[in-house]
């Protein structure tokens, strides 16, 4: 399981990555705390002279799973809200193929049971 600081170093990993050959510092500009992980903002940093943020297209934030440890590029081609509830519903369909398969594990029993009982049936005709 991450921590938040184990999630900014994922994300600061790989926005330095990209800005590395262009020659930009990017970094975290906002994290929003969500039940499953974060959402990582970044950018470019201000610049020191004049102040401004120099414009940056394809910024599209980052959604940082605690439990599996995903690390998630949003698109901004979507709203990030719309894309957060689309990775929610994501993770309650990948719980419930869980418990599905468990439940259905139990109902068969050991795999050993299961040998021991077709061993026990007579050989089909």
């Amino acid at each position: 399981m991450l921590t938040e600081e184990d999630a900014r170093r994922l994300v600061l990993a790989e926005i330095d990555d990209m800005g590395r050959p262009f020659g930009y510092d990017l970094q975290i500009l906002r994290v929003e705390t969500l039940p499953f992980g974060w959402i990582f903002y970044w950018g470019v940093a201000r610049d020191g002279r004049s102040g401004q943020r120099p414009a940056l297209g394809g910024n599209g934030p980052f959604l940082v799973d605690r439990e599996n440890e995903r690390l998630i590029r949003v698109a901004t081609c979507a709203p990030v809200a719309r894309q957060i509830a689309d990775y929610e519903r994501r993770l309650r369909r990948e719980a419930h193929a869980r418990n599905l398969a468990a439940k259905q594990a139990a109902q068969q029993g050991p795999p050993h049971s299961r040998a021991a009982r077709s061993a026990d049936r007579p050989p089909a005709p």
